[in-house]
């Protein structure tokens, strides 16, 4: 009797090829573009993507500062901030935080669709967001990512 033995290859954090990828956000949409960029940090794009491992990319998002939204978005979606004091909680249109801090916006989108956990917040750490159509990292040599 010939019986095969297959196993299912689970990634190793000393293992993982992490590659530099940059995206332009010049009229791109905040969700859909957010969306696949936390695919890009996850890790999910590559054959070798293990749940419990950080196996993503690094991200260069430039032109932050000219993304879009679809309808009334820039005036009716909220940002909620609280201080941790009673009566602490702010709240923030979508066109005030850009016209404050534009790289904030696909920011709060991307870190929504990461994990809620130690290994979300390393993945985060792994997207640099720029408002103009300059980032220093050229040293990485960062490949387009296309959509």
């Amino acid at each position: 009797m010939n019986t095969l033995s297959y196993k299912t290859k689970s990634a190793k954090k000393e293992e993982v090829v992490r590659k530099w990828f940059i995206v332009d956000a010049e009229n791109q949409v905040v969700g859909r573009i957010a969306s696949q960029i936390a695919h890009v940090l996850r890790g999910k794009h590559k054959p070798s993507y293990t749940p419990h491992v950080d196996c993503g990319d690094n991200v260069i998002i430039i032109n932050a500062d000219k993304i879009r939204f679809t309808g009334n978005k820039w005036d009716q979606k909220t940002y909620l901030s609280y201080s941790l004091y009673p009566g602490g909680q702010k709240s923030t249109t979508a066109k005030e935080l850009a016209a404050k801090k534009p790289h904030a916006v696909i920011e709060n989108a991307v870190r929504g669709m990461l994990p809620k956990t130690k290994l979300g917040r390393a993945m985060f750490k792994k997207l640099y967001v720029y408002e103009g159509a300059e980032h220093g990292h050229e040293a990485q040599k960062p490949e387009p990512l296309k959509f």
